[in-house]
């Protein structure tokens, strides 16, 4: 990990492309930055992010068990949800 100190107004470069401003810097500690970067590039917030991917693992998850159900159930009652034949 890069560490660096900067001041209000001051910048740094990520790149070519991506250019990061602090804006201000508050008494609590809090900072305001400006990113500026192509509009193609997703910029989350890293709690953001975290808590996408912890959805999509668990999206993932419920698929695949209900998956495992699905073909569970058709191999173990290989006549369930069929429709019964005309004549017969």
């Amino acid at each position: 990990m890069l560490i660096l100190g900067r001041r209000a107004g001051e910048s740094l470069v990520i790149g070519d492309h991506i250019s990061v401003t602090i804006l201000s810097v508050e008494p609590g500690g809090s900072v305001t930055l400006g990113i500026d970067a192509p509009k193609d590039l997703l910029i989350l917030r890293k709690e953001l992010q975290q808590a996408v991917s912890t959805n999509q693992e668990a999206a993932s998850a419920n698929a695949s068990t209900q998956m495992i159900t699905a073909l569970e159930n058709a191999f173990l009652h290989p006549t369930a949800g069929k429709k019964p034949e005309k004549g017969g």
